[in-house]
């Protein structure tokens, strides 16, 4: 048989092809060619060919016909064959494969080599492909090459017990009389692979980490020798000794020292040095100082040490490598809720982040904000976060605005900012604000005192003549949906005189606002209401309130010029319009004595539990944020559904519910009920039902907001707060739920409050809730649906309880955290026995 192609000149021939098609025949040709060779036994090229058909395996191409040649090779006593084979043993096995059962026998001969580089060859190839039986037969060689006096065939055997740990935990206990024994080796190679063993079996096993929290001393000896070690030319590396062992035992360290004083203790002094001695003008120092400011996070440090790691973070939020910078944010994000006032000195560079060029830092200087708001810095990190929004990208300005929303509401100075800063968003954000912006921010405006409500009336109107002039009121809805509700309410505050006593100077110093005539306001309306753009929404909120006009303007010109627009919409081509023309039609013709009652001022709407007085006392707000249960389904309409309907059976029922609390369609319906019914699933659903309660009237979507009040009677007066109780729900992997219980009579309130200690935020935060047949659920909106770290989610639950039985209720709590989906369920039975008395 003709001498074979050389890898090389292979290698050559497929980078030579032009076409995919050429380089396919190249790749044929030599597997028909080296497939041959195989079946006629050819032993002298067999070491070649192997080796151009694990090139042809890393193009892509199938090489599985290999497999027991690479065995072959592994069997030969010549080590350039046995190298190869071994490569290819790696490349072309797994443990899913029977065939590599096969070469157990070879790896335990090799590993009782007396050449250090076959024992070497053995040692990856089992910790590369071992499976549970394999690393069992072997693991008693490889315990015993540990405690070999070569340092090569040690630090291998180091690496091997390492994957064979994570492949079969119960085989650590064999290693650890072993690597104890390789933190008293000198070389930097063992000591390494030493570290990395020790790591991966204490963050791995409880009592294997209490078991090493004795070498706390030995390590803070070894780090300490590296730190004031002289220049080494074998270990040095930008002119710091042996970096990457140094980031190892920090790393160790951090994991010993979490949650032990003791051992923290150990290590506080041997952490400042490397904290205060470490070059940072290169890289390698930087990656050493990282570690060294995750390490003193992590365990329980002096609160010096803390500020000193902090300070650490803020220099690398001045360097000029980007990516220094993005994990300074990163981390100070983690870290903030440790010690909060420390990074608040490093808040004006942090804020200078919101103006880097990288979208990454920016995104992480805006989460960092916002971490760090509190009522003392609220009005100077709003400002600089205004003009972040405005120049920030299409998706960060939905999260953005959102976050500036609750902010806003936590930790408000006093009302009128309040009121300010949510004017500014509507008019920055625009249509990228959420949803419930717009009915939170009138329920503020209802809730104001007159003077307060006309100042919002003004403040709106100069803001929706500037886009209905400028021709960009189409991007910024919201901000029009808001303005026509306040103006249709208080729209006769606008245009009086008594209008020119209230100061309209914002916080730049500008007045802006200019008194408008009652016609003005129409020919606004009317340039809105003609435009094509705006949303059929936006439109109904604009004609109701032009409605609600008729009844504020005195002149008769406006009266007939409102009268001539609602009648245009009565032949209007989309439906909903049209009906509102027609009705509003009739106001004016057979129910013209009505009118004047029907589109009279709206009372103030009722507060979520727990919202912030209307006052302008300094102070902060509670971190509940007024939402209102509109345009998406909520889990507490399917938890209404379930227990308004018949006895269930195994979580299988009809849901019949009644027209007027009907949640709007959604394609996820079923699946949602489906995952309540399974969350009903542990409670005893078979106790005699009685009648249940009238079914309360769901709130108003937000296109409805304007009807709210046209047919109803006054909210009636709050009750008279009951005497609280915390009970806690659910405490696990960082997060607490609890309870604020408020008893009164047949009805119980119940504040749900959800706090995180994580050091990530949790995202897509969902509370789900269901209770026997007995009782009645209603539950509000949610705060929120992102909980920070420190931070507070809060979710009102009214339960409503008849026959006075004890309450047992069961919770799901699901969120992401990193990516990572998580679900909790529970079961609170532990509320006080008078609940209901």
């Amino acid at each position: 048989m003709p001498t074979p192609t050389r890898l090389r000149d292979l290698i050559r021939q497929i980078r030579a092809a032009r076409t995919a098609a050429e380089e396919r025949s190249v790749v044929n040709k030599e597997c028909a060619y080296i497939r041959s060779t195989f079946r006629e036994e050819d032993s002298v090229w067999r070491c070649r060919n192997i080796a151009k058909l694990l090139y042809i395996h890393m193009l892509g191409y199938p090489a599985h016909f290999g497999q027991l040649e690479c065995l072959k090779l592994i069997a030969s006593p010549r080590f350039t064959d046995k190298r190869v084979g071994y490569l290819g043993a790696m490349l072309l096995l797994d443990e899913r494969q029977d065939v590599h059962l096969l070469i157990t026998n070879c790896l335990k001969n090799d590993l009782n080599s007396n050449t250090q580089f076959v024992v070497g060859l053995a040692l990856c190839t089992l910790g590369a492909i071992a499976s549970p039986e394999m690393a069992r037969d072997l693991a008693s060689e490889v315990e015993r090459l540990i405690k070999s006096p070569n340092a090569y065939i040690k630090k291998k055997a180091a690496l091997c017990a390492f994957r064979i740990i994570r492949r079969v935990p119960d085989l650590m206990e064999m290693f650890l009389p072993a690597t104890r024994s390789l933190l008293t080796e000198k070389n930097h190679g063992v000591l390494i692979t030493g570290v990395t063993l020790i790591t991966e079996m204490c963050e791995n096993s409880p009592d294997t980490l209490n078991h090493f929290k004795k070498i706390v001393p030995n390590l803070v000896r070894i780090l300490k020798n590296l730190i004031l070690a002289g220049y080494s030319p074998e270990h040095d590396v930008s002119g710091i000794s042996d970096p990457f062992l140094q980031v190892k035992i920090l790393r160790l360290l951090r994991i010993l020292g979490k949650n032990d004083a003791e051992a923290s203790e150990a290590m506080n002094d041997i952490l400042a040095q490397v904290a205060t001695n470490t070059e940072t003008s290169k890289n390698v120092g930087n990656t050493i100082l990282y570690e060294t400011v995750l390490s003193i996070m992590d365990i329980k440090s002096e609160s010096s040490l803390r500020v000193l790691a902090i300070n650490i973070l803020g220099r690398f939020l001045l360097n000029n490598d980007k990516n220094i910078r993005y994990v300074a944010l990163n981390t100070l994000l983690r870290t903030v809720h440790v010690d909060t006032s420390a990074v608040q000195r490093h808040r004006t560079t942090i804020l200078e982040c919101l103006k880097d060029p990288d979208v990454s830092i920016r995104r992480r200087a805006m989460e960092l904000s916002f971490a760090l708001m509190n009522s003392q810095n609220i009005r100077g990190m709003m400002k600089e976060l205004l003009v972040f929004l405005e120049r920030a990208e299409a998706e960060c300005r939905a999260h953005c605005s959102s976050a500036m929303v609750l902010a806003a509401e936590r930790y408000a100075p006093s009302s009128k900012w309040h009121l300010d800063t949510l004017f500014r968003l509507l008019l920055k954000a625009g249509n990228y604000l959420r949803d419930d912006t717009v009915s939170s921010t009138i329920q503020i405006i209802s809730a104001a005192p007159a003077e307060r409500q006309a100042y919002a009336a003004m403040r709106l109107w100069t803001s929706l003549e500037r886009s209905a002039v400028s021709g960009d009121a189409t991007e910024k809805q919201p901000l029009v949906q808001v303005a026509a509700w306040t103006i249709g309410e208080y729209g006769d505050l606008l245009v009086s005189e008594a209008s020119s006593a209230i100061s309209m100077v914002d916080e730049d110093g500008f007045d802006e606002f200019t008194r408008p005539s009652e016609e003005y306001v129409i020919d606004i309306y009317q340039k809105l209401l003609w435009s094509t753009q705006l949303s059929i929404t936006t439109k109904e909120y604009l004609l109701l309130s032009l409605a609600k006009l008729s009844t504020r303007f005195t002149t008769r010109p406006s009266q007939d010029k409102i009268r001539v627009i609602i009648d245009t919409f009565g032949s209007h081509i989309h439906i909903e319009l049209q009906q509102r023309g027609v009705e509003l039609s009739q106001l004016y013709r057979q129910y013209a004595h009505l009118r004047p009652a029907l589109l009279e001022r709206m009372p103030a709407m009722e507060a979520p539990a727990g919202e912030r007085d209307d006052s302008d006392a300094e102070g902060d707000a509670p971190a509940d944020s007024p939402q209102h249960r509109a345009d998406r389904p909520q889990p507490d309409a399917l938890l209404d559904l379930i227990i308004g309907s018949e006895p269930l059976s195994n979580g299988d029922a009809e849901h019949d519910l009644p027209a007027a609390t009907a949640p709007p369609p959604d394609n996820n319906n079923t699946t949602t009920t489906n995952d309540i019914l399974d969350l009903l699933s542990g409670l005893d659903l078979s106790s005699p039902s009685v009648p249940a309660p009238a079914p309360l009237t769901s709130s108003a979507p937000a296109t409805n907001l304007l009807l709210d009040g046209l047919f109803s009677s006054p909210a009636p007066t709050q009750p008279v707060s009951q005497p609280e109780t915390t009970v806690t729900a659910l405490e696990r992997n960082g997060l607490r739920v609890e309870f604020v219980v408020c008893s009164g009579g047949d009805t119980a309130t119940l504040t749900m409050r959800a706090l995180s200690t994580a050091r990530s935020a949790l995202t897509d935060f969902l509370f789900q809730a269901a209770v026997p047949r007995t009782f009645r659920l209603d539950m509000m909106s949610p705060s929120g649906t992102v909980l920070t770290p420190q931070g507070e989610i809060t979710q009102v639950l009214k339960v409503t309880n008849p026959s006075r039985t004890p309450l047992r209720l069961r919770i799901r709590v699901s969120y992401n955290i990193e990516g990572s989906p998580v679900l909790e369920q529970a079961e609170v039975n532990n509320f006080p026995p008078d609940l209901f008395n």
